[in-house]
Formats: structure tokens, C-alpha cells, sequence
């Protein structure tokens, strides 16, 4: 950790996906952030911020990108349904391991892994509703799976090694909702950075929790999140619903 009483410096993987862009303006507001990316190249940065380009499944060089960070927020994958096993095996399987073991090797105290509603999609496709975090995993795609991967693997890090790993199971993070499975699972941009706020502070060992706001249409249970971690959505997809239907 760090100890010079300056923010905390938070590393942030997949700082040029969707929710890495959507979380940097608010994130800036309260830590550092050191940002990683594969290939893009990021706008330019503020005094908070600094880059990193690493491929995430290279343990060498993803443990001289978490060096002397105080948390990792790990938003790297492909993230495609409609994947291939082989697309999603390197960034999501590989790549997770990579960032949970240089996080172990490092020190790092805190890690937020970013899944995703679809290792519950089958329940979804069935309409089987509301989805608890606490049923038993169905995915719907090798992209699901290679995320219940990624639960079970902060699970036995957190076990075994004592890290504090936080797993949001991400619904539709957009500006706003554009049809009507988004006026479902919608997740916006200042509820996103609540939740991750929220995962970043908690003392709380390990949890899994839906991230979606406070829609009305909502199929999935924030119980466990509104309770353990204090998240309050401030944001209902129903303010769009009548010019989307």
C-alpha cells in the first residue's frame, strides 16, 4: 500500500474498453490512476493519470504494471458473446490468472474484477426471473464462461491468499438505454462509478454483485449489493421507456 498520504494509486486494465472510458472521468476525482491498454492509444492524459501498454497475459509485464499500485480494477477481455473459445482463452483465462497472480506476487491488496451478467444468461434466455448472484452458474457463451472462470478464480485468491476481490457482474453500462433489453439491465455512467467506488473501499473479503441501476424493469438482484456495500443507483431506465417502446 501505499503510505505517502497522496491519493491512492489505482490501476485500471482495459483503460480503452467502454467502461474504462466511462470511469476515468470520475474515478479521476478521488485516485491516480495508472491506465492500461493493449494496442489503442489513449486521449490525453490529466495530471492524475499516466499509461501503461502491456499485453495482460505476459506475467512480467503485467507485475511491472501493478508495481506500487494500491488497487487493480480489472476491465480487460474480449468481451463478444459470440466469441471462439480460442478468442476468449488468452485474455480472459490467461489474462485474469496473470493479473490475480502479479496482484498476489506484488502485494496488491484490492482488486475489482468486472464479469458480467451473462454467466447467468441461460436463466435470462428462459426468462427464468429475478436472477440471484447466489444460483448456480449458467452462461450462455464462452465469453460467460471464461467470467465464471474469473469468479471462481477470485474466490480461491481471495481464500488462499488473502486478497480483498470484489466481482461485479456488469449489465448494459451505456450513456443511456436504446432498447428495450437495455431498459432492463442499464447500467449508467454515475451508477457504474458509485458501485466501483463502493468495491474500492469496502473492507468487505469477497462478494459477487449485479451492476444495473435502479430500472424498474430489472431482472436482476442488487439486494446483497445495496446491503454490503451501500450501493444506492441513483438512475431508473424508465425515464426512456416510453420514446424506446
Amino acid at each position: 500500500m501505499q503510505n505517502t498520504g497522496e491519493k491512492k494509486l489505482v490501476l485500471l486494465t482495459g483503460a480503452t474498453g467502454n467502461v474504462g472510458k466511462m470511469l476515468r472521468p470520475y474515478l479521476q476525482q478521488e485516485y491516480r490512476l495508472r491506465l492500461h491498454t493493449h494496442r489503442h492509444s489513449l486521449p490525453p492524459l490529466t495530471p492524475q493519470e499516466e499509461c501503461i501498454q502491456a499485453d495482460i497475459t505476459d506475467l512480467t509485464a503485467v507485475m511491472r504494471m501493478v508495481e506500487g499500485v494500491d488497487a487493480i480494477i480489472h476491465l480487460a477481455a474480449q468481451s463478444s458473446v459470440h466469441a471462439t473459445w480460442e478468442q476468449v482463452r488468452g485474455p480472459n483465462i490467461d489474462g485474469t490468472y496473470t493479473v490475480f497472480e502479479a496482484a498476489r506476487r506484488a502485494g496488491v491488496p484490492k482488486i475489482i474484477f468486472a464479469t458480467t451478467n451473462h454467466v447467468m444468461g441461460m436463466y435470462d434466455r428462459d426468462h427464468a426471473w429475478p436472477i440471484h448472484p447466489e444460483q448456480p452458474v449458467r452462461p450462455d457463451s464462452y465469453y460467460g464462461v471464461s467470467k465464471a472462470f474469473g469468479e471462481a478464480l477470485a474466490r480461491y485468491y481471495a481464500d488462499a491468499f488473502g486478497l480483498s476481490i470484489i466481482c461485479l457482474r456488469i449489465g448494459w453500462a451505456l450513456e443511456r438505454p436504446h432498447n428495450e433489453t437495455a431498459l432492463r439491465m442499464w447500467l449508467s455512467p454515475r451508477d457504474l462509478a458509485q458501485l466501483v467506488r463502493l468495491s474500492l473501499e469496502t473492507s468487505i473479503h469477497f462478494g459477487i454483485y449485479y451492476g444495473v441501476s435502479n430500472n424498474q424493469r430489472r431482472k436482476w438482484d442488487i439486494e446483497n449489493a445495496r446491503v454490503e456495500l451501500g450501493y444506492n443507483p441513483l438512475d431508473d431506465s424508465e425515464v426512456f421507456a416510453a420514446k424506446i417502446l
